[in-house]
């Protein structure tokens, strides 16, 4: 089966279905391309909220099974008793409760693609029973005498690292092997900011015909504010956000400065846009983010918060009249956070608590600039 050429009208429908395909998620879609019309099971690696449901869906749309069934279950709201029952249903009889016999979500994929969100939430018995089915496609209902076949191709997700769980014991090597044939790996937000003026439009309009029967549409100036801002929650946590600043703003505009400086409620005391500004203020040094119009976000913040100490400091630079750059500045900076906290990056006394940044966020940070956490805990352990 041979893929249409990215210009084709098909694949124009098809990228526009996903915003940021022609940008942010370009790569993830070219793989997409290249997995979807094969049977190869699919690991989707990516934080929380990234929009690795969204993935699994394009993989099946795109595929030979498009027009079987797509069954989504979430390994992690399964409790550990029921996990057969769900994953493989039973029979009438087979345990208290059991008055009807019940397919389970392979059955009622078969013919289709079933998608395994947080793969990583399983248990290892759990991971025993999913392997079988993996290796020869055969499954026993609870309580049944025979087993029963199924065509389900397996579509997997998680936020965990499942190699570092293989390394302990908590995931078996050999189903990582079976669902780690081709790994797809979705970008944070933050690392896909050009993405984030059109994902905020789609959100707002939504969000508009949602609550008044009218689209909105965001500012330059909330465009701003929104790509100063980390997401830590990605995604999920934009759109959460916009429907928010569409509510403040009684759905003719987007208050966005509200809906930020609402997050800080819960975290910090004092001003409630502490949270939008420390998101401003940390964009301006961030190596990480796309150049921002800076007239943008300085018309975005009121006055107050642009106190003269605020101004940079110009006495950056060494002894030796070396300018640090933007990445060496900031590896500096995390490193004496490490070095203050003995090497800790979680909790309420880590490292990413006193840059005020969430953790997840700091390690892509420290991976980017190369920081090693494990020295600072080394040289605490030494003393």
């Amino acid at each position: 089966m041979l893929l249409e050429p990215l210009d084709t009208p098909e694949r124009v429908h098809f990228a526009e279905t996903i915003i940021g395909a022609r940008a942010g998620l370009r790569g993830v879609l070219e793989r997409v391309e290249q997995v979807a019309p094969t049977e190869a099971p699919v690991l989707i690696l990516g934080e929380t909220g990234s929009g690795k449901e969204v993935i699994a869906r394009a993989i099946h749309a795109r595929s030979r099974r498009h027009q079987g069934p797509l069954v989504r279950v979430n390994c992690g709201a399964i409790a550990p008793e029921l996990v057969d029952s769900e994953l493989f249903g039973h029979e009438r009889g087979s345990f208290t409760g059991a008055v009807n016999a019940r397919r389970g979500w392979f059955e009622r994929a078969n013919g289709g693609t079933l998608f395994l969100d947080e793969v990583g939430e399983l248990s290892l018995a759990a991971q025993v029973r999913l392997l079988r089915v993996l290796q020869d496609g055969t499954l026993e209902r609870v309580g049944a005498e025979r087993p029963t076949h199924v065509d389900v191709r397996i579509v997997a997700a998680t936020h965990r690292d499942l190699g570092a769980m293989v390394e302990r014991g908590a995931f078996r090597e050999d189903l990582w092997y079976r669902v780690h044939v081709f790994p797809i790996r979705l970008p944070a937000l933050r690392d896909r900011i050009d993405d984030i003026g059109a994902l905020a439009a789609h959100f707002a309009a939504r969000a508009g015909d949602r609550i008044r029967g009218a689209p909105i549409s965001p500012t330059d100036d909330d465009i701003a504010l929104l790509r100063a801002y980390p997401w830590p929650g990605n995604v999920r946590e934009l759109a959460a956000v916009v429907e928010r600043a569409a509510i403040l703003g009684d759905a003719h505009r987007l208050d966005v400065r509200g809906a930020l400086g609402a997050l800080s409620a819960p975290r910090a005391q004092g001003d409630g846009g502490a949270f939008a500004d420390r998101a401003l203020d940390a964009v301006a040094s961030s190596a990480e983010t796309a150049p921002l119009d800076r007239a943008a976000v300085d018309r975005a913040r009121p006055r107050s918060a642009l106190p003269a100490s605020s101004a940079p400091s110009t006495s950056i630079s060494d002894d030796d009249g070396h300018f640090p750059t933007l990445d060496e500045a900031q590896a500096a900076h995390i490193a004496r956070a490490l070095e203050r906290t003995r090497g800790r990056i979680e909790g309420p006394d880590g490292a990413a608590a006193l840059l005020g940044i969430n953790p997840h966020t700091l390690r892509g940070r420290m991976r980017k600039l190369g920081v090693d956490w494990a020295r600072f805990r080394d040289l605490s352990a030494a003393e």
